[in-house]
């Protein structure tokens, strides 16, 4: 009987694997083919066999030495490295006092913030861009960045992670003396590195791919983030393929990296997230 089990789990394990190897090599397929046409000659892109003999990185030393690609970059880097850190900080502390501190209309406030996500973003655009005219942030890195260093989702989903966190190290101390910010800053935080690196992901990806806004606010070429700039050369150089996916390549070689330096985190922060009340 024993044996039939394993042999079982052995059929179940294998017809896994394999769904899990076909799911893999169809994700990866597409960008397989991506980067060998960005390394093929612009006469070679619309064939399908490849000469190997004439792969080179001539696009990709094109884009970014007759562009402002670095200048794009930098942008791309500073916009979603300075709103990730500002998510993490600013949702973490809010969250932190909706689970653990007792103020007048707490509930209330929580429920204002989870009905926040039910505006859908678009409808905020309009208003969030006639704030900033006024403030005098259009083409500027403050419109770019300050507007979304603060979310709700990750607030609730920060707060029901502290939920988890047992109350007793807390108690310990606050009877050691510790102040609410180093229980904040030196036990919630260092406790809560999954779920912080969840959302330090999620965010770094939404910011780095983000096109619609940056559009918007950035009029001059010099405040381009990366989305943008490479839009603006496919529509100038949309018959060079191998060009315009060269440019792809490197904006999705950061997010692959930032990924798999926080993989095991990211596992762990969807895993153990509490749905606590």
């Amino acid at each position: 009987m024993q044996k039939k089990e394993n042999t079982y789990g052995i059929g179940v394990k294998i017809v896994l694997y394999t769904i899990c190897i076909l799911w893999a090599l169809i994700t990866l397929v597409p960008y397989l083919i991506a980067v060998i046409t960005s390394l093929k000659p612009v006469e070679d892109v619309t064939k399908f066999s490849v000469d190997f003999g004439k792969l080179s990185f001539s696009s990709y030393k094109y884009i970014t030495t007759e562009f402002p690609f670095m200048r794009w970059l930098f942008n791309s880097f500073v916009v979603a490295v300075a709103v990730t850190v500002g998510n993490l900080l600013f949702n973490s502390m809010a969250a932190y006092a909706l689970a653990r501190l007792n103020f007048p209309f707490k509930k209330v406030v929580f429920y204002i913030i989870i009905g926040t996500m039910m505006i859908p973003g678009q409808v905020l655009l309009i208003p969030i861009y006639l704030i900033l005219n006024k403030l005098g942030w259009i083409d500027s890195y403050k419109g770019l960045i300050i507007p979304w260093l603060v979310s709700a989702f990750y607030i609730f989903f920060m707060r029901q992670y502290f939920l988890t966190i047992p109350k007793d190290l807390e108690e310990a101390a606050l009877i050691d003396g510790l102040s609410r910010f180093g229980i904040f800053f030196k036990i919630f935080l260092p406790l809560s590195l999954p779920a912080l690196a969840t959302q330090a992901i999620f965010i770094f990806v939404g910011n780095w791919n983000s096109f619609m806004w940056p559009s918007i606010i950035a009029s001059s070429e010099e405040l381009y983030t990366l989305p943008v700039g490479l839009n603006s050369f496919y529509g100038q150089y949309y018959q060079f393929w191998n060009q315009v996916l060269a440019g792809a390549i490197l904006l999705s070689l950061p997010t692959i990296i930032v990924f798999v330096a926080f993989q095991k985190y990211f596992v762990r922060g969807i895993v153990t997230t509490g749905l606590k009340e």
